[in-house]
């Protein structure tokens, strides 16, 4: 990519984060002008609940986004396992309709490692709308870190474009802020020149990676 053209999915990806963060942010601020004019103690208690729950939802969504999108500040090359667990269950549990099951590996991975698997899951959360189960696998070996991210459902709703995307198939000029996650997945395996891959079906959408450890 030209530096242009990063600048521009830096973009995009600001763009991701601020969409995605709209509707619990506007829910806490329904939640406080409800709140204020509310008397009844009922109601008011309603609006207690509805300002923690998108309180919450904001919190989970920007830790994911952070260790997703970011540069992971606070972390050297390596990072636990278990803070991006966490942070995928997070997001997860908000939709409340899909199971994550885990089969890891070790304590940690290459922080582009977990930028890419995270980015799986959230591709894989996306694609379950009906819900379903998730089953995400990492293990470090000698020379790489592999990873896989399975999607299964009642139905797969997976945007062709993220596929051409993460196949590098789409121009800069044809991103947008929903396949950008996508098109940084391959800049990013390209550049420690790793493999990634997709297959989808009616049922079943599956995300793998092979990332050299440099």
């Amino acid at each position: 990519m030209t530096s242009t053209t990063s600048l521009d999915l830096a973009s995009l990806l600001c763009s991701r984060l601020c969409h995605d963060l709209l509707s619990p942010v506007g829910a806490l601020t329904n939640g406080l002008e409800l709140l204020a004019e509310e008397r009844d103690p009922e109601m008011r208690q309603r609006c207690l609940d509805l300002l923690d729950q998108s309180a919450r939802i904001s919190t989970d969504k920007l830790k994911f986004f952070r260790l997703a999108f970011g540069a992971a500040g606070g972390f050297g090359d390596m990072v636990p396992l278990g803070d991006a667990r966490a942070v995928v269950d997070a997001l997860a549990s908000n939709n409340g309709r899909i199971e994550v099951r885990w089969q890891l590996s070790g304590d940690a991975l290459p922080k582009v490692a977990v930028k890419v698997m995270l980015n799986f899951a959230l591709m894989a959360i996306e694609a379950l709308v009906r819900g379903g189960t998730i089953e995400i696998a990492a293990d470090m070996r000698d020379a790489s870190s592999e990873l896989v991210v399975r999607a299964s459902g009642a139905r797969i709703a997976f945007d062709p474009d993220i596929g051409r995307a993460l196949d590098g198939a789409l121009a800069p000029h044809e991103l947008s802020s929903r396949t950008a996650p996508a098109a940084m997945v391959r800049e990013l395996a390209q550049s420690m020149g790793g493999t990634i891959r997709h297959v989808v079906d009616d049922q079943a959408l599956v995300l793998g990676a092979e990332l050299p450890l440099g």
